[in-house]
């Protein structure tokens, strides 16, 4: 779901765990920013499977971040669900209607992560 050209997760093998701590580093407008959070809750059923991260002084954005994997086993379809609730940091509020579009954007680019990752 991270795998993108303008966006790295630092670490990049960092454990799936409560309490890991990562970095989001994203390049956007020209510039890169980097974004500390970490996973708040694990989400592991038989056929469900997720995490949350909630963000950490530092980060643009001040919420929490939930992706989670489902597997119907009646139609054996595959659901991807990313959902968010954030409010912008002051320096963001400045900006806010970019800070919108980049959301809408990582949200696209995740979705078409996770289908290039389920196609192998």
């Amino acid at each position: 779901m991270f795998d993108m050209d303008w966006l790295k997760i630092y670490p990049g093998a960092a454990p799936i765990i409560g309490g890991t701590t990562v970095a989001v580093l994203a390049r956007h407008f020209g510039f890169w920013s980097l974004n500390p959070c970490r996973i708040v809750y694990v989400i592991d059923e038989p056929a469900r499977f997720g995490f949350a991260y909630g963000t950490l002084v530092g980060h643009s954005e001040i919420g929490e971040e939930r992706f989670s994997v489902e597997l119907d086993p009646q139609t054996n379809e595959v659901w991807y669900d990313l959902y968010a609730f954030s409010r912008p940091t002051p320096l963001v509020r400045l900006g806010y209607p970019l800070a919108r579009i980049l959301q809408k954007r990582f949200a696209r680019c995740s979705l078409d992560a996770m289908c290039r990752t389920v196609r192998i």
